[in-house]
């Protein structure tokens, strides 16, 4: 079962997606999106219909990422166990409400022009987050990723 944050458990959705023919359907992603969950940051390349690759990254490479979702620790938890009841997020735990509803947004980057790939590919990113249904999820203690 893999832990909350870590590469494992993103490789683990990326597993899932690329294997998924209703994924492509929703179209290309051409994009590098960072994950921030604490002191945590992950990189996730989308490339063409699928997640290509996903590593642990630092704060200096934040600013080569189109963009990167962030938001404390126990909103993610609030978010992933949410798309675990639901099947899928709900309409309060969508990244797009999230983001409207948080002053400095769940999306951010270092250049406007830049951060638009989020709304531009905002329902594949979803989806690879709803993915998160799909597994059984451990997560870390708050202190490991602070």
């Amino acid at each position: 079962m893999p832990s909350f944050p870590s590469v494992d458990w993103f490789d683990a959705i990326k597993d899932i997606v690329n294997k998924d023919p209703d994924y492509r359907a929703l179209g290309t992603v051409d994009c590098i999106v960072g994950v921030k969950v604490g002191s945590k940051i992950f990189e996730l390349t989308f490339d063409a219909f699928e997640c290509t690759t996903v590593r642990e990254a630092a704060e200096t490479d934040l600013r080569d990422m189109d963009f990167w979702l962030e938001q404390p620790y126990d909103k993610w938890v609030e978010m992933i166990e949410n798309i675990k009841k639901h099947g899928k997020a709900d309409l309060s735990h969508t990244l797009n409400t999230i983001d409207l509803s948080m002053p400095e947004g769940l999306a951010r980057a270092h250049d406007g022009y830049r951060r638009d790939a989020f709304y531009r590919f905002n329902q594949s990113i979803q989806d690879f987050f709803n993915a998160a249904a799909k597994i059984d999820t451990k997560f870390l203690a708050e202190a490991a990723v602070a």
